[in-house]
C-alpha cells in the first residue's frame, strides 16, 4: 500500500476519545463524606450563636417548630436560612469557578478576581440609588444583568493585550475592572447616601438572610446545578483544548455560551443574597481537581459539597473569632485566599 492510501486511511479512522484521568472512587468518597461533613456543620452552625440555646431545643425548633417560643423563633427566621444560605451561597461560587477554570483553561479563574461579583454589586448600587424598595426577585435579575457587565469588560480588556489572553492578563485586567467597579459602587454609596445600605454588600455575609430569599434564589439554583451537571462533559473536553473538543464534535461556541450563562446565574444569585465573596471559586476547584483529577463529572459535584462546607465552617468561625460581633465571611475566607492565589500566580510565572 502507498503511502498516501495510507495517509488516506488513517485520515477516514473516527477520532479517538482522549483519556482521562480521574478517580471516580476517591470522588464517591469526597461527596458521601463531605455531605455527612455538611450536614454535622449545619448543625453546629443553626446551634451556634450569641443566644445560647440548648440542643434539645434547636431539635424542637427545626422539627416541632412552636411560633409562641423565642427560642424557636431565633431558630426558624435567623439560624436555619442562615445555614442554608451558606451552604447554597458556597456551591454556587465553588461551582462557577469550577465551570470558569475549564472552559477558559485559566486556573486563576474566579468569579471575585474577573470581575462578575464586582459586576453585579455595582448594578445593586445603582438599584439602591435608583429604584429603593427593589422587590427581591428584581434584585437578582439585574444582578445577573450586572455579572455579564463586569466579565465581558475584563474580558474585553484582556484580548486587547498583544498576544491575547493569558491567566496573569485576564487576572490583572479583572483586578482592575473590580476595582474600578467598586470605586464607582462606593461613590455612588457616598453621593445619594446610601453606605448603609451597600455595606452589608462590601463585607459579604450570610447574616441576616431571610427565608423569601432563600425561596427565590433556590429555583434558580437548582437549575443551574442541573445544567452544570449536563455540562460537565464538555467542560472536561474545553479543557483540554478547543481542538479536542471540536474534533470530537462539540459545538464549543454553544457550549461557552451555556457555561457562560450558568455562571452568571449562579454568581449573580449569589452576590444578590449575601454580597461579594472572593477566593471560594478560585480555591475548591483547585482543590477538587487535586482530588479528583480532571473530570469535570466529578469535579463539579465535588466543588459544590466542598464549597458549601467551607462556606458554613467560615460562617462558624466569623461567630467565633469575636463572640457577641459578626465578623464579615468574606473577610475571613480572604485571609485563605489571598495566599492561595499568590501561590497559583508564582506558578504561572514559573510555568510561562
Amino acid at each position: 500500500m502507498s503511502s498516501s492510501k495510507k495517509a488516506s486511511s488513517a485520515s477516514e479512522q473516527p477520532t479517538e476519545s482522549p483519556v482521562i484521568k480521574s478517580r471516580p472512587v476517591t470522588a464517591s468518597v469526597i461527596i458521601i463524606a463531605g455531605i455527612g461533613a455538611l450536614v454535622l456543620a449545619l448543625v453546629a452552625s443553626i446551634s451556634l450563636g450569641a443566644a445560647n440555646i440548648r440542643f434539645l431545643t434547636v431539635w424542637e425548633a427545626v422539627f416541632r417548630f412552636n411560633p409562641d417560643l423565642t427560642d424557636h423563633q431565633i431558630i426558624q427566621e435567623l439560624r436555619l436560612p442562615r445555614a442554608l444560605a451558606g451552604a447554597m451561597i458556597g456551591a454556587c461560587f465553588a461551582v462557577a469557578g469550577a465551570i470558569m477554570q475549564g472552559m477558559t483553561r485559566n486556573p486563576l479563574a474566579d468569579p471575585g478576581l474577573l470581575g462578575i461579583n464586582a459586576g453585579a454589586g455595582f448594578v445593586l448600587a445603582l438599584c439602591f440609588a435608583f429604584a429603593k424598595g427593589l422587590p427581591f426577585q428584581y434584585l437578582i435579575l439585574y444582578s445577573f444583568v450586572g455579572a455579564a457587565v463586569g466579565v465581558g469588560i475584563v474580558y474585553g480588556i484582556g484580548s486587547m493585550a498583544r498576544g491575547g489572553l493569558t491567566p496573569v492578563r485576564l487576572a490583572l485586567a479583572g483586578a482592575a475592572v473590580t476595582a474600578l467597579l467598586s470605586s464607582l459602587s462606593e461613590g455612588i454609596a457616598i453621593f445619594f447616601n446610601i453606605g448603609q445600605d451597600l455595606a452589608f454588600w462590601y463585607a459579604g455575609g450570610v447574616a441576616g438572610t431571610k427565608w423569601m430569599q432563600l425561596k427565590l434564589m433556590f429555583p434558580w439554583f437548582v437549575g443551574a446545578m442541573i445544567v452544570a451537571l449536563i455540562l460537565s462533559r464538555s467542560v472536561t473536553l474545553l479543557s483540554l483544548g478547543e481542538d479536542i473538543a471540536k474534533s470530537l464534535g462539540g459545538r464549543t461556541g454553544l457550549i461557552k455560551l451555556a457555561c457562560t450563562v450558568v455562571v452568571l446565574v449562579l454568581a449573580g444569585s449569589a452576590v444578590s443574597a449575601v454580597g461579594s465573596i472572593g477566593f471560594v471559586g478560585l480555591m475548591i476547584p483547585h482543590i477538587a481537581r487535586y482530588l479528583v483529577g480532571v473530570d469535570y463529572r466529578w469535579i463539579i459535584p465535588c466543588s459544590a459539597v466542598l464549597g458549601s462546607l467551607l462556606m458554613v465552617l467560615a460562617d462558624i468561625g466569623a461567630r467565633m473569632v469575636n463572640p457577641g460581633h459578626e465578623t464579615p465571611v468574606g473577610a475571613l475566607i480572604a485571609v485563605l485566599g489571598v495566599p492561595f492565589f499568590l501561590y497559583l500566580i508564582r506558578k504561572e510565572r514559573r510555568d510561562m
